[in-house]
């Protein structure tokens, strides 16, 4: 075995040698040949002079083995040519070089070591020999590169994702987004993460607070995002927290944890239109079949009270008859009779065909909601009618106890009148004008529209049945009004047209408020 030369030249600084007269020199031997790293000593055309306990478990060759040999007995042909010339170029400048090369163990095995050669320079300034230090971090490699192909699968695979996906930190600033979500970017603007927690906590009050505050998953919540001048958008929000722990120095004996909040944002505005699509076709569906229904009641109550009227004035005459026949038989007399009893059964036949009035429990009920509801049912018909519409809602608690569908069904008709009531005036302007207010002890609610009007004289007369101002050719029957009022009446509230209203008509509708709910 040749003699290994160490770094440390004969000629020192009188404080180094001062330092080194302190250490015995053949503890630097030992400390060489029993450290970790595999440690080598070559001369100045890389011939291995020295390998220690670490370099021979490390490579598989023996001291005997290995000694004489070129260090290039170690390399293996992936690691790149331009590594090596690297390598040199930096030591020849006597300069230590650190780089990863992948070796070959003499079973033939590869490793991946992380190599560290320091020229060893003489006196003179050449180079003598060349000290090798490198330790086998195959291992490490593998774990760090399994860690990367872990997260570039994660961020394809959020990348891929349907839906929104943004992590957030503690401060809610962004660390992490996907494609979906850079689009809800462009869509909302600037971190619109921020835009939907702000919304959740307004909507969600303390429950939302304490889950956040304590690190709670928040399971899916519905968000509807309204932006001036573009449709409603409603998106599907769920919250997910994680910890991170810290991989900094000053943690490994004091762990330290961040906590981050994964927000996974679901586009539903397309779902909720269909839906909603789907609960007005369905609105209307039955708002037309208690038309048809209240129709045919008043006009069979109608029927019967004509009827009877006649009848009435038949049986007086008959009666009148019978006093003055003074006991003798007028076949005439008892004609009559029998056409008069005849005539109430039938009467009566006619009135059990009245389809009943349907009991349905009253319930609070939001008179801004029903509104909307019966303008989303009347869009096709003021469209067409090229009516600007203006729909003020109340802006306080505007809740009455009554029946949803009949509440819609009294608006519907009020609305509908006044499309055709535009319809029938040429020229002008063609409005329509909504309001709710709240009173001190009711609601009111206003139906404005530019039409010719209705004449003072006849402003009771539209409630009554039969009464229409349309004409018998137009082929109304003269219920809608009257079936309005008789829903109003029974929800403990009064209808009635504004005589100072003298730009088209205004029909104002005033409902109690919901028993036990407070307004401001």
């Amino acid at each position: 075995m040749t003699k290994p030369t160490t770094p440390h030249g004969p000629k020192t600084q009188p404080s180094a040698a001062k330092s080194d007269s302190n250490v015995p020199p053949h503890l630097f031997r030992q400390a060489v040949e029993q450290a970790a790293l595999a440690i080598s000593i070559t001369d100045a055309h890389a011939n291995i002079l020295y390998a220690n306990s670490a370099f021979q478990r490390i490579t598989g060759y023996e001291q005997n083995e290995i000694v004489g040999h070129n260090e290039s007995i170690l390399s293996y042909r992936v690691t790149p040519k331009l590594v090596y010339e690297s390598l040199w170029a930096q030591i020849q400048r006597q300069r230590p070089w650190n780089g990863l090369l992948v070796n070959k163990r003499k079973d033939g095995n590869r490793y991946l070591a992380d190599v560290t050669i320091t020229p060893v320079v003489s006196e003179d300034g050449d180079t003598t020999h060349y000290l090798g230090m490198h330790r086998d971090v195959t291992e490490v490699h593998r774990l760090e590169r399994q860690v990367q192909n872990q997260k570039t699968l994660i961020e394809s695979v959020v990348d891929a994702a349907q839906v929104a996906i943004v992590l957030l930190d503690e401060k809610e600033r962004v660390l992490l987004d996907n494609q979906e979500y850079k689009k809800l970017i462009g869509d909302l603007g600037k971190e619109p993460a921020v835009r939907l927690l702000a919304v959740l906590r307004a909507q969600m009050g303390e429950v939302f607070t304490k889950a956040y505050d304590k690190h709670r998953n928040i399971a899916a919540r519905e968000v509807c995002i309204e932006t001036a001048g573009r449709p409603t958008r409603w998106f599907s929000c769920a919250i997910s927290w994680f910890e991170e722990h810290d991989v900094g120095a000053d943690a490994f004996y004091d762990p330290q944890r961040r906590h981050y909040l994964l927000l996974t944002i679901q586009d539903i505005s397309e779902l909720k239109r269909q839906q909603e699509a789907l609960r007005i076709n369905s609105l209307r569906a039955l708002l037309s079949e208690q038309e048809r229904i209240q129709g045919l009641r008043e006009t069979l109550a109608g029927a019967v009270y004509q009827l009877e009227g006649p009848l009435n004035m038949l049986s007086a005459a008959a009666k009148m008859m019978e006093r003055k026949r003074e006991g003798s038989d007028l076949p005439a007399a008892s004609a009559l009779e029998e056409a008069i009893r005849q005539s109430r059964e039938v009467l009566e036949t006619l009135r059990g065909c009245i389809p009943e009035q349907g009991i349905e429990a009253m319930q609070p009920v939001n008179l801004n909601e029903v509104l909307v509801d019966v303008l989303k049912l009347t869009t096709g018909s003021l469209l067409g009618a090229g009516i600007v519409v203006e729909w003020t809602p109340s802006g306080d608690l505007s809740v009455v106890t009554g029946n949803p569908g009949q509440l819609t069904n009294l608006f519907k008709q009020l609305v509908t009148n006044a499309i055709e009531a535009v319809n029938d005036r040429r020229g002008g302007q063609r409005e329509l004008r909504i309001a709710c207010t709240s009173r001190a002890d009711h609601l009111e609610v206003f139906v404005e529209d530019s039409g010719p009007g209705i004449p003072d004289d006849l402003r009771y007369k539209v409630f009554q049945p039969f009464f229409t101002t349309k004409g018998a050719a137009r082929q109304h029957l003269g219920l809608g009004l009257a079936m309005a009022q008789e829903v109003v009446t029974r929800h403990g509230g009064t209808i009635d047209i504004d005589p100072g209203y003298h730009n088209g008509c205004r029909v104002r509708v005033q409902l109690p408020f919901a028993a036990g709910v407070n307004h401001v």
